[in-house]
């Protein structure tokens, strides 16, 4: 069993995400995502799908980065 780095539970079914050298411990695609996932810049919610980028900042839809100045960016039709 391994202890979850986001609630440390200690579970049996844990698993490991790895990226750029580093690795971490989780029980649950929910701890995962919320120690992870990038947040909206705008609203702070975490972007679990593509979000949109503008100037190198990561929003998690068009109408967070237009409040936040980037008119050019719309969702698909």
């Amino acid at each position: 069993m391994a202890i979850c780095e986001t609630c440390g539970n200690d579970y049996a079914r844990s698993f490991t995400v790895s990226r750029n050298g580093d690795s971490w411990t989780f029980d649950s695609i929910e701890c995962a995502a919320s120690k992870l996932a990038p947040s909206c810049a705008h609203c702070g919610c975490r972007i679990l799908g593509h979000g949109v980028e503008a100037t190198g900042t990561v929003y998690c839809c068009a109408s967070c980065a237009r409040m936040a100045g980037h008119n050019e960016l719309v969702d698909s039709a």
